[in-house]
């Protein structure tokens, strides 16, 4: 257990979409935070866009020490609560924050676009499929899977591949 006077990160729970209201008041009060964001690219009423937006909704990050600042960020505008683990606030690691910080690129994490387009041939790099040939037909949202049309010997079938299991032919 860390000492109440130390200042440490702590994951804050936000009210729904009010990240950036509670990381305002909180900034406010002079305690430290960090909302990383993650930047993607989207289709929206058919044109895609790019939409930034919270990498852990409903979270945030705040560095202060529990002693001194416990009721005013409990009580700030936004927050809902300080996460707990049992009876204790959940303590984050210095490094995990860090690595996030390391990461980003103008204030904000970037999702690779994937390399492949419908109609591709792609290779099953591993997994149950490893080496089969399979035409990339698209990629499901928010899963990171992608449904492929392999070719046998006498019949065509679909499958969902995780992503990490396809590679460019």
């Amino acid at each position: 257990m860390v000492s109440p006077a130390t200042r440490c990160w702590f994951a804050i729970s936000t009210k729904p979409h009010q990240e950036r209201i509670a990381e305002g008041t909180l900034q406010r009060l002079g305690i430290e935070t960090f909302c990383p964001l993650l930047r993607e690219r989207k289709w929206i009423r058919r044109r895609q866009e790019t939409k930034v937006s919270p990498l852990f909704p409903g979270y945030l990050f705040a560095r202060f020490s529990m002693k001194e600042s416990y009721r005013a960020v409990l009580y700030a505008r936004g927050v809902k609560s300080i996460v707990r683990f049992g009876h204790d606030p959940a303590v984050v690691d210095d490094s995990l924050i860090e690595g996030l910080k390391a990461r980003l690129d103008e204030g904000c994490l970037s999702v690779p676009t994937r390399p492949f387009r419908p109609g591709q041939i792609v290779r099953i790099a591993n997994g149950t499929l490893n080496g089969l040939e399979a035409i990339f037909e698209r990629e499901l949202t928010g899963s990171q899977r992608a449904i492929l049309l392999l070719k046998a010997l006498a019949f065509n079938a679909r499958v969902v591949v995780a992503l990490e299991q396809i590679a460019n032919l």
